[in-house]
């Protein structure tokens, strides 16, 4: 288990920082008018770096990835119920988030500002979370079906 988790986080570095670039590349082709925007200018202005802020958005991209892949690990927590995995599968991600958000500037740094950054957390988790559900109850009752089938030809 120490080693799968070990494994996650490792990979989940990397991951990290190729979806925060992706979403740079995405944000900066859509309102860059054609140039790169890899980081947003109050953490420039607040590094004093464009160098220095990319490479904080860099480092604290590739933790939010490590976090993010190391806190999946709840979801093979058998003995634990659907509701205490999705509390603390959801806390994970939050606290993870929610710090590095700050310190990117990814948010304004105002208590509106946050309040409005943890609804849309909160939002798209859920969304996310209702899909997956849906997901997998079909995969179970496809799965329920297949064990009837061979049940009724045998």
């Amino acid at each position: 288990m120490k080693k799968k988790l070990l494994v996650r986080i490792l990979f989940g570095f990397p991951l990290g920082v190729f979806i925060s670039t992706t979403i740079t590349l995405m944000i900066s082709l859509g309102l860059g008018n054609g140039t790169y925007s890899a980081v947003v200018p109050q953490l420039v202005e607040q590094l004093g770096s464009e160098a220095g802020a990319v490479l904080l958005q860099y480092v604290l991209s590739g933790i939010l990835g490590a976090a993010c892949a190391g806190g999946s690990m709840v979801w093979e927590m058998e003995s634990w119920s659907l509701l205490r995995q999705t509390v603390v599968h959801y806390l994970v991600i939050a606290c993870s988030m929610f710090p590095i958000a700050w310190f990117t500037w990814w948010m304004p740094h105002t208590v509106p500002g946050a309040l409005v950054y943890f609804g849309i957390f909160l939002v798209i988790y859920a969304i996310i979370f209702a899909v997956m559900i849906t997901y997998w109850k079909r995969k179970v009752r496809q799965m329920d079906a297949c064990i009837k089938d061979n049940q009724n030809t045998q």
